[in-house]
């Protein structure tokens, strides 16, 4: 294949999700030369389909709100979670550095941020807060990309409402209460007919909430700065000068590219949740690489470790938990495969409980996807395959949907002929079809009802937590996560392990360096995001984990390619 000539850059990123980006509107606005290459034909990965969420203790945003903290709480917090009395050097630069990095795009970008100073840590460890260690991408009008607009990744289909992103908090809550409330009903039908409009006009729509306006609003960053964008262009090899990478060579519209990088190569792939080799590697549970279900996109396949590796980098392999866990629910698709749909919502709401094949509970439905995960992975051993059934009632069902089937005014009957969702007049009839002990579930029903409609949950403590408190539904009497399960018919979809991302990645220095066997860096060479070893030790205390660190290294890794301390 001929290689045409070479084009010239400061700095080469590989990946354009929010970790990616970040790099790249950080060194264009310190005056470097930036191209981003992307091998998918839409820009913004795994975190265009995300909730936006990012993690950055003591960010300015909760200082505005009267959330002054000390320092050394979120040091106490992560010393329990990530059982370690010694934090890694790159959690104190990303303790440091975080509010800075919120700032800088605050002040500078197009990034603007809302602040999460209600949205509590996973867990009540020593340290931890209730509040304002959070923050969110503001919505973003999406005509403001212009014809970049197409090159936008959409929200993900399966948990949007025709291609609709509903954001937490009050968006949500209006459209759960619409009928209920004359206002919301009000507020709901206005975004429908917006997004109607928009559907018509631009063929997606343009009111962008979640990490979909997070990505968004770098693109924008990115674009004004004149950073160079390349779509389907994936990267065949690293280029090096001796122990040094200087770039890379890529293929677009059938031609081979040399991509000459003067200060550096940042690896921001987006992990491996879709390399079958890694993952029978790396997870006990999926010894052949497909007993997993990703809910990242399909293109997220390693690439960036591989490449990574093939000039000495090192992947970490030590870590408890190599992934993000989450349940999903195989959701078929046209092509007969599956596509997995992340179970982030509704367990934590009044109505559900989950349980194994024997009927019984096995976790505390509100607690944090990766928490009931590793609940399930210890309640089914080494023999077991860790399968789960999330239940409802009907009541349930209709207000808050479970899984892909949506509420009402949704139907429910296709995804009853299609497999999906099991539907049953009596708890027994419906365990029957799912395999479950049926007297067991019975029991278990029973047994559950009664404290759920006390408020007290003396098995797993399920709504004590200020998170699963947030988490369920706030007007909900007594506690806001429990309610029993009393009016078939009765539902129930089938929960198998996947993940939102991947933990394992690349070992780095705190300047997101990619270290060599020595642990010395090698030079040219940045792993940002989730091609960055996580800096949570394969912990996961708190939402916003990941895109967080992942901004904020991004943001040190521009600062360090344009030749300024990390620590200014």
């Amino acid at each position: 294949m001929h290689i045409s000539n070479p084009l010239l850059c400061d700095v080469l990123v590989i990946g354009s999700g929010a970790s990616g980006l970040a790099t790249a509107v950080t060194a264009a606005e310190l005056g470097l030369d930036v191209i981003v290459v992307e091998k998918e034909p839409q820009l913004g990965g795994t975190s265009a389909w995300s909730g936006g969420w990012l993690w950055i203790p003591r960010n300015p945003l909760a200082i505005a709100d009267g959330i002054v903290e000390d320092p050394e709480q979120a040091r106490i917090y992560l010393r329990r979670e990530l059982h370690n009395e010694a934090l890694d050097a790159r959690v104190e630069m990303f303790l440091e550095q975080g509010p800075k990095m919120v700032e800088f795009f605050q002040r500078h970008t197009e990034v603007q941020f809302f602040s999460g100073s209600k949205m509590p840590d996973f867990h009540a460890s020593e340290g931890h807060a209730k509040g304002g260690r959070s923050v969110c991408a503001q919505p973003f009008d999406g005509r403001r990309l212009g014809p970049w607009i197409n090159k936008l990744r959409r929200p993900l289909d399966l948990i949007s409402l025709y291609g609709m992103g509903i954001a937490g908090g009050t968006d949500l809550n209006h459209f759960l209460n619409a009928r209920r409330s004359p206002s919301s009903l009000l507020y709901s039908a206005r975004r429908v007919l917006r997004h109607t409009r928009d559907l018509l006009r631009h063929g997606r729509g343009m009111h962008l909430v979640n990490g979909n306006a997070l990505v968004a609003r770098l693109l924008k960053s990115a674009v004004d700065r004149q950073v160079r964008l390349f779509t389907e262009t994936p990267v065949r090899t690293l280029l090096r000068e001796g122990d040094r990478v200087v770039g890379a060579r890529v293929e677009s519209a059938g031609q081979r590219i040399d991509v000459r990088a003067r200060r550096g190569v940042v690896l921001a792939c987006g992990g491996f949740p879709h390399d079958q080799r890694r993952i029978a590697q790396l997870f006990k549970h999926a010894p052949n690489g497909t007993e997993h279900l990703s809910a990242a996109p399909k293109g997220n396949t390693g690439d960036g470790l591989r490449l990574g590796e093939s000039v000495g980098g090192c992947v970490a392999t030590g870590l408890p938990h190599a992934a993000a866990w989450a349940p999903v629910s195989r959701v078929p698709r046209e092509d007969g495969g599956f596509s997995g749909f992340p179970h982030l919502m509704e367990r934590a709401k009044p109505g559900f409980i989950a349980v194994r094949q024997d009927g019984r509970r096995f976790v505390n439905e509100a607690d944090s996807y990766h928490d009931y995960m590793c609940a399930l992975f210890k309640a089914s051993g080494a023999q077991e395959a860790p399968v789960s059934w999330l239940i409802c009632d009907h009541r349930a069902q209709r207000r808050y949907g479970l899984g892909w089937s949506k509420p009402f005014p949704f139907p429910t009957a296709p995804h009853v002929r299609g497999g999906y969702l099991f539907k049953a007049r009596t708890l027994s009839e419906l365990a029957r079809q799912c395999g479950i002990d049926a007297q067991q579930l019975e029991a278990t029903v029973n047994a559950f009802n009664q404290g759920a409609e006390q408020g007290r949950d003396p098995l797993f403590q399920r709504g004590e937590s200020l998170y699963n408190k947030a988490q369920g539904e706030a007007l909900h009497e007594p506690n806001p996560s429990l309610g029993s399960l009393r009016e078939g018919p009765f539902y129930a979809v089938k929960l198998v392990p996947g993940s939102l991302g991947t933990f394992a990645g690349l070992n780095t220095d705190a300047c997101a360096r990619a270290l060599d066997e020595h642990g010395t860096p090698i030079p040219g060479l940045f792993a940002v995001g989730n091609d960055m070893n996580s800096i949570m030790n394969g912990y996961y205390p708190s939402g916003g984990i990941t895109l967080g660190p992942g901004m904020t290294f991004g943001y040190i890794a521009g600062k360090t390619l344009a030749g300024l301390p990390a620590q200014a």
